[in-house]
């Protein structure tokens, strides 16, 4: 059709090329004098009608069909016409090839206005907000409007250019007539160059507030930690009879979860729902974060249940909630449920299921992520970087280092996660040989590194380092800033031996939590102080703190080795009774071995007797010792023929059965139960010695503490 038209019209063309002088200085004149609103549209109609080139463009439905006109238009010499040249610039632009269009314009030999502004628009339709910027500079006609100042603006906000947004701002209070829309652009442009004071006083000059001004500066609060400002804000909105929409909404609701105002985002839920107010994407996903951040999942889940339609957004929120709130294996469950299928995962999918599955130590599942990460082609660093940790905590130390590798551009999080990975999986020196690297390499540690390396440095008993380290978070200001940070050094010291600079780092320590009191006990503990934990533990309940599992363990295993067993029945009945927990094999291990060391060696067989689980290898440890200490081979034979009807097929029961054996000096005893052990083909791991192991590492200790 094109073609038939092309043929039509080009003696019509040529015959308007005799016209256009006039025409032209007519349109330039359309725009100097003041016509009335109905004389200028019908000047403009009867212009574009009497423009056989600019009817022709109209008939252009692609990028091809343009391409032919526009090559007519070359051939013929018709060029010079600033509608067309304008309309050629639009055109290009809406099929998508903003270069092309730019290319157009820069041909243009004197651009109007509303040339300059149809360039502008592509540019932001696209995205392109470092090009509006420069477009802008060179833009030679200077009486911009208001729409030309919202969109500069808006590239200003999103580049987070705040020199420029200042000099637009400028040039804005010159013309002295914003809109509410160009105000409103100021508010949003400062609030996300962290300028909110600045935010505020542009939406204090605003007269006639919108909902769209009002959410702007409600979204500013919330973006620049202000989320109690954000509230106090909504409630002003509300009375001046401002009616909020779904993105006022969504804002209110993670102010809420900011300052885990789990009541008052409960409130505005309710809002939203008593209205019928629409869920859009922003808003679900609000919701569900809010939930999930103030520790109610089971809201979430019922929000996430209750949705006509689920997309990528709600599906992702809802497996990264499931992932962080300890629920790993439901978070799994979602991503395989038949019903969504049809969504494809993104990088922070992705990511979320690699957490859950280190969190599970799933490695099989872990793989299969992988696999399906590769196959979407998601290389995004939260992706590696989570690779990393699954693979670490799966204890596949060697498949993190290698993917840890392939990484060019290694930030702080990526060597955080190998270099907890080796600390976890009992490589302390490779841990610390990993956090050299990153000093060498001018990367700064952060509180989560620290922690990762005062537990290495505890593994390795390595105190001129840790100290080092204890100098760098003092210094760094690390130390306060996390409690995590502080139990870790605490831990460190009392490792070490040095008992008293822990309970200093204790004594220091604003904010501690349940692992930091634990800790202290240990280090207590592993000193043989049972005092100072006992006394410790006291001042715990004094304070109100629940203890945990690992304390109770501690402080019976502090009992046990101190002969307090009065005490220690005390303690276990405590925990069974006042605290509610079901007691672990730890637990029953501590009991065993106190009942024990004190003699009271039937008093313990009969408590095995009587355990609801299936006793292991370090019950009858404890149990054989005591038997040891105290002489009694007759019930620790008792115990043996218990052990072999429980597990006939584990090398180490037949090693505690030979060293009772030896004990007593029944050697022929001993190679009877070594003989027997080869006719079953079963062996020892043999046991190695850390530091015949560290001799062999090429790792300077100063060299590490140097960099601390």
């Amino acid at each position: 059709m094109v073609i038939k038209l092309l043929s039509f019209l080009q003696k019509q063309v040529t015959v308007s090329l005799t016209k256009r002088k006039p025409y032209l200085q007519w349109r330039s004149l359309s725009y100097t004098i003041d016509y009335p609103s109905m004389d200028h549209t019908l000047a403009s109609v009867h212009l574009i009608s009497s423009n056989p080139c600019f009817a022709l463009l109209g008939f252009c439905k692609n990028i091809d069909s343009l391409k032919k006109v526009h090559a007519l238009f070359i051939i013929n010499g018709l060029k010079g016409d600033l509608l067309c040249d304008t309309k050629l610039v639009s055109l290009y632009g809406s099929f998508g090839h903003v270069g092309y269009a730019r290319s157009m314009f820069d041909r243009i030999p004197d651009p109007d206005f509303y040339s300059w502004k149809v360039m502008i628009r592509w540019y932001f339709l696209n995205d392109l907000y470092k090009e509006i910027i420069g477009f802008y500079a060179r833009m030679s006609v200077r009486t911009c409007d208001n729409v030309v100042f919202s969109v500069v603006l808006k590239a200003c906000s999103e580049l987070r250019d705040i020199d420029q947004g200042r000099k637009m701002h400028c040039q804005i209070v010159k013309v002295a007539n914003p809109d509410s829309f160009v105000q409103t652009g100021l508010v949003d442009m400062y609030a996300k160059c962290g300028e909110i004071e600045c935010s505020r006083k542009v939406f204090s000059e605003i007269l006639y507030g919108n909902v769209v001004s009002w959410t702007s500066m409600i979204a500013g609060y919330v973006q620049n930690n202000c989320a109690k400002e954000a509230l106090v804000l909504f409630n002003r909105m509300r009375e001046a009879m401002v009616e909020s929409n779904q993105f006022t909404l969504g804002s209110l609701v993670t102010a809420c979860g900011k300052l885990g105002a789990l009541h008052q985002g409960k409130w505005v839920h309710g809002y939203v729902i008593k209205n019928g107010i629409e869920l859009n994407s922003y808003l679900v996903t609000a919701i569900l974060d809010l939930y999930v951040k103030c520790g109610s999942i089971r809201d979430a889940c019922s929000v996430f249940e209750t949705l006509s339609s689920v997309d990528l957004v709600s599906w992702t929120a809802m497996i990264v909630g499931y992932s962080q709130s300890g629920f790993p294996d439901e978070a799994l469950k979602l991503f395989v449920d038949k019903k969504r299928f049809g969504i494809s995962p993104n990088a922070i999918t992705i990511a979320s299921l690699l957490s859950a599955c280190a969190q599970l130590s799933n490695l099989s599942f872990g793989r299969l992520v992988h696999a399906l990460g590769i196959q979407l082609g998601l290389k995004d660093p939260t992706v590696i970087n989570a690779l990393v940790d699954m693979y670490a905590k799966c204890g596949m130390i060697r498949d993190a280092r290698y993917i840890f590798e392939t990484v060019s551009d290694k930030n702080l999080i990526a060597w955080n996660s190998i270099i907890y990975g080796y600390s976890q999986n009992g490589s302390a020196y490779e841990a610390l040989e990993l956090f050299h690297e990153m000093r060498s390499k001018s990367v700064s540690p952060d509180a989560v590194t620290l922690v990762s390396v005062f537990s290495a440095c505890a593994s390795l008993g390595a105190l001129q380092v840790g100290s080092s380290l204890h100098a760098y978070s003092i210094k760094n200001g690390l130390l306060t800033s996390s409690v995590y940070v502080g139990t870790a050094l605490l831990n460190f010291y009392a490792k070490c031996g040095d008992s008293k600079s822990a309970r200093v780092i204790f004594d220091s320590m604003g904010d501690k939590n349940t692992v930091t009191w634990s800790a202290m006990i240990g280090g207590y503990g592993i000193q043989g102080d049972s005092n100072g934990s006992l006394a410790l533990f006291n001042d715990m309940v004094r304070e109100n703190l629940e203890p945990n599992e690992i304390i109770f363990t501690t402080i019976l295993s502090a009992c046990s080795h101190t002969g307090r067993l009065g005490e220690g029945w005390k303690y276990f009945n405590s925990m069974c009774q006042d605290y509610k927990f079901v007691p672990s094999m730890k637990h029953y291990v501590c009991m065993v071995d106190m009942l024990a060391r004190a003699g009271r060696l039937e008093e313990a067989l009969d408590f095995i007797d009587k355990l609801p689980i299936q006793p292991d290898l370090s019950l009858f440890g404890a149990f054989l010792h005591g038997c040891g200490l105290h002489s009694r081979f007759d019930l620790g034979e008792v115990a043996i023929k218990k052990m072999l009807d429980l597990h006939p097929d584990k090398a180490c029961y037949y090693v505690l059965i030979s060293n009772l054996y030896a004990l007593d000096g029944r050697w022929t005893q001993v190679n009877q139960v070594r003989e027997l052990m080869k006719q079953r083909g079963l062996s020892k791991v043999p046991g190695c010695s850390i530091s015949q192991r560290d001799t062999n590492k090429d790792l300077s200790f100063s060299r590490v503490a140097c960099l601390a």
